[in-house]
């Protein structure tokens, strides 16, 4: 007797594909006595847009470089706690070595050469590459996103403007061919228009692309209305997370973070002696 299977059974649920990036409850010590990072962990999905937020102070920062080993230079060293990529644990390789695994920091205030031109500084990103003919192509590519900086490309990056240095950092970025980037306070110092450029640009490379991204911003609004999913430091930990427009509707971050209140303007008194909701006291 033949048998036929029930097609009405519920089947089994696919495991949901691991994380990018997971980063496992890390500690970050300075000068071997001052503890920056408490505990910190989150994960990045492939393909995905991850907000880190937070005040100036909060970490952010210190997160950034942990993941992209850069903390050595400033005496800085993860202590606890493991960051996995690409299945791979990658806390102790050099850091060009995690560039080659697809891993770009670019780095808060863009950090331009100055004195070389827009073109050289975008092909100082292709650094760890050899066939010149896809480093041309890749070049082609960043000015398609990036069409001021093809008008501007004979000019020295010095005087370029905020705006333009910021595009260059990310077309910088772009030339070492990342899979993942880790982009640090994109909106710091320029106007709101260039702010919503830059982000827009960021959905482009993400969507067309396929680069993954983990930012840090202390712009949560414009973050938020970007990002897949968010996290909010204080004080070197992770107090709230959630998806990107769960967070947005979120009481405490509406106030503490996007300036909005449904009680009113505060006096400075109020102010001074208000104390937050006890899951913000993590």
């Amino acid at each position: 007797m033949t048998v036929v299977p029930d097609t009405n059974e519920p089947q089994p649920s696919a495991d949901p594909p691991p994380p990018l990036l997971d980063v496992n409850n890390i500690e970050v010590i300075y000068d071997h006595v001052i503890l920056v990072l408490k505990g910190v962990s989150l994960s990045v999905p492939e393909g995905g847009i991850v907000a880190l937020l937070g005040a100036n102070g909060a970490g952010k920062t210190t997160t950034l470089k942990a993941i992209s080993n850069l903390l050595r230079g400033e005496r800085g060293e993860v202590t606890k706690g493991a960051i996995i990529y690409n299945g791979e644990r990658v806390d102790t390789l050099m850091p060009d070595a995690l560039v080659k695994r697809g891993v770009v920091q670019v780095m808060e205030g863009r950090h331009c050469f100055e004195h070389l031109t827009v073109d050289d500084n975008l092909l100082t990103g292709a650094y760890t590459r050899k066939n010149s003919a896809d480093i041309r192509r890749d070049l082609e590519m960043v000015y398609g996103y990036f069409p001021r900086l093809k008008e501007r490309f004979r000019s020295q990056a010095g005087y370029t403007s905020g705006g333009e240095q910021q595009m260059i950092a990310i077309g910088r970025a772009l030339m070492a061919r990342p899979r993942m980037i880790l982009l640090d306070e994109p909106s710091m110092g320029l106007a709101p228009q260039l702010v919503e450029e830059i982000f827009e640009i960021v959905d482009q490379l993400n969507k067309q692309e396929g680069v993954t991204f983990l930012l840090a911003e202390q712009n949560t609004n414009i973050a938020l209305r970007h990002a897949d999913y968010g996290y909010i430091l204080e004080n070197g930990r992770v107090v709230l997370d959630g998806d990107a427009e769960a967070l947005r509707g979120n009481e405490d971050v509406k106030e503490f973070y996007l300036g909005l209140s449904t009680a009113g303007r505060r006096s400075y008194r109020d102010a001074k002696h208000y104390r937050r909701r006890k899951r913000w006291l993590a």
